[in-house]
């Protein structure tokens, strides 16, 4: 998988994790909606975890030390020079 349809995978996943998040708000009862969260929940921290192996941390919050300040900065990985 290539990191466009890797990001792209993700960001599907942690929105669906968002959106199950809202309906559980106001729906706490509803078991089905758990288990899809619960494996939301999975399946974006697999992909996360992979895309971080793969191209890097995504945040600041998750690199270690100044490891965040190492180059290349995301967008020059992708060729992106202006």
């Amino acid at each position: 998988m290539n990191k466009t349809e890797l990001s792209n995978k993700l960001a599907a996943a942690d929105f669906a994790l968002w959106d199950l998040h809202l309906y559980l708000d106001t729906h706490p009862g509803d078991l089905a909606a758990v288990g899809q969260y619960n494996n939301y929940y999975r399946q974006s921290r697999r992909l996360r975890e992979e895309y971080e192996s793969t191209y890097g941390k995504l945040t600041a919050a998750k690199a270690q030390g100044v490891e965040w300040l190492k180059s290349p900065w995301p967008w020059e990985k992708c060729g992106c020079d202006g």
